[in-house]
């Protein structure tokens, strides 16, 4: 039996895992905390919330970023957000550090959130609606490029759900 089929083990004690589709596994994630929408996410950075931008260069890149928003490549934010690592960043001061996820859309944060709570930093938030919510809302963006292919050239990190 394969883990498709429901024969997979979980990493600890080897217990079954059940599996779970990406959007119930979204909505599980996201029970556990209050997500934040953009003018709330401007009010947390003036109250010296972090904002971390994981979205991959291309798009940081074609669209800008969140003047100081720290940018940390997803595959490394666990790495730099302990506050007990030792390739931390030196914003990651403690774990009752206020952070706030940003991706682009609004669904990969939500999965980096539930890994930082893992790591202890409970008060890890994200963005509704990710970056592009943001830029929508009018709020400030520095740095962007310009993309001369137009809507097909756009980037999503969620197919499927516009």
């Amino acid at each position: 039996m394969t883990a498709d089929q429901g024969g997979g083990t979980a990493g600890t004690g080897g217990q079954p895992v059940t599996p779970v589709g990406i959007d119930e596994l979204l909505e599980r994630v996201r029970s556990g905390y209050e997500r934040i929408g953009p003018k709330e996410t401007a009010d947390a950075a003036a109250d010296g919330a972090l904002l971390v931008d994981i979205r991959y260069a291309a798009l940081r890149e074609r669209d800008g970023v969140i003047p100081g928003a720290l940018v940390v490549e997803r595959n490394e934010l666990e790495w730099r957000l302990d506050p007990r690592g030792s390739h931390r960043a030196a914003e990651a001061v403690g774990h009752d550090l206020h952070i706030v996820v940003i991706c682009n859309e609004g669904y990969a944060s939500s999965l980096a959130v539930a890994s930082l709570r893992q790591l202890g930093l409970h008060r890890a938030t994200d963005l509704v609606g990710g970056f592009q919510a943001w830029r929508a809302a009018g709020l400030p963006v520095t740095g962007a490029g310009t993309d001369s292919t137009g809507d097909a050239g756009r980037h999503s990190e969620h197919h499927g759900h516009r």
